[in-house]
């Protein structure tokens, strides 16, 4: 009998063990609809479709000084841009220079530091500080008189190659000088005032002074460092000039006033290169939004891939227009011809 119970005693526990054992197989195993498929990723990290994001844009822009001309090129380069690419594709690093050379080059400096996708060189100095802070950054220029002087580049044949391109502010300068003859066949002696400083200036100088002297003028150049000597520079210019003739010399039109000042009283009538040059009786000038325009519609170009700026020809104002100062004229009594058009503003 006791050996009988001690059998069953031992299959009841081996019975129960089982049934254990049994148990924790099952609560290990998790339901089958409960197990997320192996190729399946969470819903939060499903990659983002790359076609729903528009392409944008950092553009950076050193300008050289505040002035109307320089300021409605930008603002026709920032409106060319807006209308092509939209206004939600482009955001802007700006620096403006306050006449100051230094300035440029530490502006520029930041901009490539930024690592923006385009360069607008607003002038002289900042395209020479462009030019010298990255090969890699496309960079146009614009307000840009003669890029070949600009950049000492030998050889000129429309195309500056590499990273760099963009538009020209000058105007026809042996219509200019034909400008002066029309306007005063009478005079003998042709001041010729500019900024020292500004290379394209002195190869305006230069070449409107072939063009002079061939129509029978005696030309004389005065050149001015900066603000500090424009009015004793400009007084000695009037004292030995019937007229005096000013390219688009970014120092001059930035202290136009000064040099009003002076001309005015002296009785000596100014012809400028540009518009915004409140100083002049005349120009012979372009329209710089317009130029800006063109400028941004290369931009525009360039960003989408749609052109290769080492291979863009630098382009120039398609129109030129002849223009007064009305306040000018009357203060020292000139009549202008009837093809000639108000500046307005």
């Amino acid at each position: 009998m006791k050996k009988i119970l001690a059998i069953l005693l031992a299959a009841t526990m081996l019975l129960a063990l089982a049934a254990c054992g049994t148990a924790a197989d099952t609560a290990t195993e998790p339901p089958a609809d409960e197990t997320a498929p192996a190729s399946e990723a969470p819903a939060s990290e499903a990659p983002a479709d790359e076609g729903d994001a528009a392409e944008t844009y950092v553009v950076g822009i050193c300008q050289q000084m505040t002035h109307v001309a320089l300021d409605a090129a930008t603002q026709g380069f920032k409106d060319a841009l807006a209308e092509i690419l939209s206004a939600d594709a482009v955001t802007y690093s700006e620096g403006n220079a306050g006449g100051e050379q230094p300035n440029c080059v530490t502006i520029v400096d930041g901009l490539v530091s930024e690592g923006v996708d385009l360069i607008l060189a607003n002038a002289t100095w900042p395209l020479q500080a462009a030019a010298a802070a990255t090969g890699d950054i496309p960079i146009l220029g614009t307000s840009i008189t003669d890029y070949a002087t600009a950049l000492n580049l030998d050889g000129w044949t429309g195309t500056v190659g590499g990273n760099i391109s963009g538009t020209s502010d000058l105007a026809p300068l042996d219509q200019q000088a034909e400008m002066i003859q029309e306007l005063f066949p009478d005079a003998a002696n042709i001041g010729l005032l500019y900024c020292s400083g500004e290379p394209n200036s002195v190869y305006q100088i230069e070449t409107i002074r072939g063009y002079l002297e061939d129509m029978g003028y005696t030309c004389e150049a005065y050149a001015f460092t900066d603000v500090n000597d424009l009015s004793s520079v400009t007084q000695t210019a009037c004292d030995n000039s019937d007229v005096i003739y000013i390219p688009t010399d970014n120092t001059a039109a930035g202290n136009a006033e000064t040099i009003a000042n002076v001309v005015l009283a002296a009785g000596v009538p100014v012809v400028a290169g540009e518009r915004g040059s409140g100083c002049g009786v005349a120009t012979l000038s372009i329209d710089y939004y317009e130029l800006g325009y063109t400028t941004g519609e290369m931009a525009a170009k360039i960003l989408t891939g749609e052109a290769d700026v080492s291979t863009m020809a630098v382009e120039y104002a398609p129109t030129v227009t002849k223009m007064y100062n009305a306040a000018n004229c009357e203060a020292l009594g000139l009549t202008m011809p009837e093809d000639y058009v108000a500046i307005e503003g």
